[in-house]
């Protein structure tokens, strides 16, 4: 966020809730709002944990200004008792959140927020727009980088990003993912993400000749000398003057960039002119409007690729850019007790889990690997490994005993009473955890198409209370 006060970032509606209930005195009454998502992206298999720290820095800037105030008066349809509260606002709220780069199913909370309805209602657009946004990103540069089998991806989509934010943001999002770095330098200044880039075709095409715009890199930049060899024509220009270059410059870091055409049978042949020319080591840089498909596709059939620069389709998660995450009431309390609320829908994906929870991840003891979530009430005891039960929340047939496995809870304390508890891991530390996460989901899971359904079910006292509360509204 950068210091900018975005407190008026919100839509219009939660100022004429917050109006209202701080003239029907319901202000300071404590509620409950969880914040999930309903489907994976792309109808995969999982998405990734992103945007928490953005969502930390909005709270912690969040006041409202005279500018801000004397807007809102202009209006002439807000209380001066209202105005008067915004003057002296101060978050107050208790946040709990999945980190950042933890892999995440639908239906689970991934961020809850219980506080003064006033200030917990107020927040829903930003914690939305930050955490859609950029878990979008993450996930989608994740399925991109699983793609690439190991080798390296760089996310190369500043020109194309929907915006300044999202090209900063989302360049964090997708290191996050799993991108080796970025081709945006402002990212690397504010994160320490790598910034890494070669040439232009510009550059190519400035000087009298291929050979001589190669020559001119390669004494600049003899550690680091990648060449973007299809300004002219590949095979016959680009790879034979990239050859000329390192023959007489001897680079110490040698690669080639190709931009375009048919790579596999580009680079087939531009990796055997390289290796007969005595340059095995000179690795191949593909860039152009890639994909976790089409770089499946082109390894599959033997293209030589060492690393990707991956821009538009991932920054702007072209294939499917919302990511469906929604903030509901689930709860409020009366002298002290927890009130649940159940939003009742006639799709039942749409139907809320009530009441105040928490999410756990179910391990299995044998094989270390994540198998199931289950979301339960706050106060319920850890899960254990000893016939404990969990059941669908589509359908009650699917009830099951578990044994032999250990419970990891998702939700950790972010913010207690508006003070900020959380101690931000650097970002490099996130990646790090998400690439480990990923490691422990059975690779079933991971499949672009067609995925294993991970489950996500609910206690037996949690679809007790569900069942009960139907019931209530039928």
């Amino acid at each position: 966020m950068n210091g900018e006060n975005l407190t008026m970032l919100t839509d219009f509606y939660e100022l004429t809730m917050a109006n209202g209930y701080c003239l029907h005195g319901e202000g300071d009454r404590i509620a409950y709002f969880d914040l999930f998502y309903r489907k994976n992206p792309e109808e995969g298999g999982l998405a990734i944990m992103a945007g928490l720290q953005s969502f930390i820095d909005y709270l912690q800037e969040l006041t409202f200004t005279e500018a801000d105030i004397s807007h809102l008066r202009s209006r002439n349809i807000f209380d001066e008792r209202f105005l008067d509260y915004l003057k002296t606002f101060h978050f107050s709220c208790d946040v709990w959140a999945v980190p950042e780069g933890t892999p995440i199913f639908p239906g689970e909370p991934i961020l809850t927020v219980r506080g003064p309805v006033i200030q917990a209602q107020f927040i829903e657009t930003m914690a939305l727009l930050l955490i859609n946004h950029q878990s979008l990103i993450a996930t989608k540069a994740n399925r991109i980088v699983r793609s690439a089998g190991g080798r390296s991806v760089m996310e190369f989509g500043a020109r194309r990003a929907h915006g300044a934010s999202a090209s900063i943001l989302g360049a964090r999002a997708a290191y996050i993912g799993g991108c080796a770095g970025t081709s945006c330098t402002i990212v690397e200044q504010r994160y320490g993400i790598p910034a890494m880039g070669t040439m232009a075709h510009s550059w190519v095409q400035l000087f009298d000749s291929e050979y001589e715009a190669f020559e001119r890199y390669a004494q600049l930049y003899p550690e680091n000398c990648t060449l973007l060899v299809d300004t002219y024509d590949v095979l016959k220009s680009g790879i034979p003057n990239a050859i000329r270059v390192f023959d007489k410059c001897k680079p110490a870091g040698k690669a080639i960039r190709i931009d375009s055409g048919d790579v596999t049978y580009l680079t087939k042949n531009a990796r055997k002119m390289l290796d007969e020319a005595g340059y095995p080591d000179c690795k191949i840089v593909i860039s152009n409007s890639l994909d976790e498909f089409l770089i499946r596709d082109m390894l599959s059939q033997g293209a030589c690729i060492d690393s990707f620069g991956v821009g538009e389709r991932m920054i702007t998660a072209k294939a499917e850019p919302v990511f469906g995450g929604v903030y509901k009431l689930v709860a409020t309390e009366r002298e002290g007790a927890i009130v649940p609320k159940i939003k009742v829908s006639e799709n039942v994906e749409k139907i809320t889990n009530p009441g105040f929870k928490k999410v756990y991840r179910l391990f299995d003891k044998g094989t270390g690997q994540a198998f199931a979530d289950v979301i339960a009430l706050a106060d319920e005891a850890l899960p254990s490994g000893d016939d404990y039960a969990i059941v669908d929340p589509y359908s009650t047939k699917k009830y099951k005993k578990l044994k032999n496995f250990e419970a990891r809870e998702l939700l950790v304390p972010i913010f207690i009473k508006g003070e900020l508890v959380y101690d931000s891991p650097d970002v490099k530390d996130i990646r790090a955890y998400c690439l480990q996460n990923i490691s422990e989901m059975w690779e079933e899971i991971l499949r672009f198409e067609n995925p294993h359904r991970y489950y996500v079910d609910l206690s037996v006292p949690l679809w007790e209370l569900k069942s009960r509360l139907l019931e209530e509204h039928i």
